[in-house]
């Protein structure tokens, strides 16, 4: 069976797009994890050490049919989807000319596969080395005020994101991707109305950017840049500065897990870089800047967006209510909690690590957050988060502990180490009502 599959190899350059079509759907069977003749996709391959990466004849051909017509790059795409699990690919998935093309389908709204297209980035970030090379890969666009995201990018041309008819005559100039991906992101979550997708103005709805940008988060650069004031128009400089993170918050309450997932973990990825949490929990209406730089912007105003998913339809008093952000006032009998136990965690998380510094906790205790996660507790089934949120409130209700404030970026361990104060004492247990 190897043998006839290893057959089939040299049909995907053939000039006849039927042949390419059928040699990948008998190949495509044998890229999920475990198929019984996986390894066909490997042979040749050298990764690591002080070698330079080589891709085999297999990989460079399935990089190239993702550019090809529609039944031929949507296999090719899911192809490198499953095979992007393995370090012996990463570095060749990752070099700069694909990724270039890869960010600049992303963000072409005509793009067919773009939702194909970002879970393979998502999976290929999953490696530091591809993060680095996005967050500072450049790419071309030409201004194009008639389009409906006022550019269009040539270097994503292929059979399924065909150049534009006239196609513009303006320069191609070089700006920074990342930017692009996060509008393309805000845009994404604007598909999801139903509807003939043929009408839509951009074709895919991008949820899996959410783990990009949570794979990005993961290093100092990637949150220097979502807490870093910026031109919210990468083609218009001399807009009022704003940050990235501002743009992504609002989707904790989005209809799709993996949308939220992301962005929740984004959220607390970026709380680990401490003098952070000032922009992070101020208002729009305060500007505030991020050491070290001096550039302020208004405020993200995440607290609101990490409390909903924790809160439910209990009624509390008034006196609490107006602790409350505007947007946790009076809720409806009908709100429901985050229906994922990995995401409810992960805002608990979220909210022990902007407790690290004592300008956090006192905005936390202010605005109304025990209130919220005491009825949380109170109707929380997974043991873990409840502890989580134990030791949440030992830091809101107990003594201050002697957290020294930090320059930097947090420690991983910090949720724990910030939370070591919980005791058995009476005063630093919830309140049952």
């Amino acid at each position: 069976m190897e043998a006839q599959l290893r057959e089939l190899i040299p049909f995907l350059r053939d000039r006849n797009p039927q042949v390419r079509q059928i040699a990948l759907s008998n190949l495509l069977p044998q890229t999920p994890k475990d198929s019984p003749h996986r390894n066909i996709f490997f042979t040749g391959l050298q990764s690591g050490g002080l070698q330079k990466s080589k891709e085999n004849d297999i990989v460079r051909d399935l990089k190239l049919l993702c550019r090809d017509q529609l039944s031929v790059a949507h296999d090719a795409f899911r192809a490198l989807v499953n095979l992007s699990d393995s370090p012996m690919l990463v570095a060749t998935l990752s070099e700069p000319a694909f990724l270039t093309f890869i960010v600049s389908y992303i963000i072409n709204p005509q793009s067919i596969l773009a939702d194909l297209a970002s879970m393979l980035l998502s999976n290929l970030t999953a490696s530091s080395a591809a993060c680095g090379t996005v967050l500072s890969l450049n790419v071309d666009i030409i201004s194009e005020p008639t389009f409906p995201n006022s550019f269009y990018p040539p270097q994503s041309r292929c059979a399924t994101a065909v150049a534009p008819t006239p196609y513009p005559d303006g320069e191609a100039r070089v700006v920074l991707a990342l930017p692009l991906l996060v509008d393309a992101f805000v845009q994404g979550a604007e598909t999801d109305g139903g509807g003939d997708a043929s009408t839509r103005i951009r074709k895919g709805n991008l949820h899996f950017l959410a783990s990009v940008f949570a794979n990005l988060t993961t290093s100092p650069a990637g949150r220097n840049f979502f807490l870093g004031p910026r031109a919210p128009n990468v083609l218009d400089s001399n807009g009022s500065p704003e940050y990235p993170l501002a743009k992504l918050v609002p989707f904790t309450e989005h209809k799709d897990t993996i949308r939220r997932g992301g962005v929740a973990s984004t959220i607390k990825n970026c709380a680990f870089h401490a003098p952070g949490h000032r922009a992070i929990l101020s208002p729009d209406s305060i500007n505030v800047s991020v050491s070290p730089s001096t550039s302020a912007a208004p405020g993200i105003d995440a607290l609101p967006y990490l409390l909903l998913p924790l809160a439910g339809p209990e009624e509390l008093d008034l006196e609490d209510q107006e602790k409350l952000p505007d947007a946790l006032q009076f809720l409806p009998p009908t709100k429901v909690r985050e229906p994922d136990a990995a995401i409810r965690l992960i805002h608990v998380e979220t909210l022990l690590l902007l407790c690290h510094t004592r300008w956090g906790r006192d905005y936390l205790r202010e605005h109304g957050v025990y209130e919220i996660v005491r009825a949380a507790h109170e109707n929380e089934t997974v043991d873990k988060i409840s502890e989580h949120i134990e030791r949440l409130v030992s830091l809101l209700k107990g003594d201050e502990p002697e957290v020294e404030p930090s320059d930097g970026d947090l420690p991983a361990e910090v949720e724990t180490h910030a939370a070591d104060v919980v005791s058995d004492d009476e005063d630093n247990r919830i309140d049952e009502v």
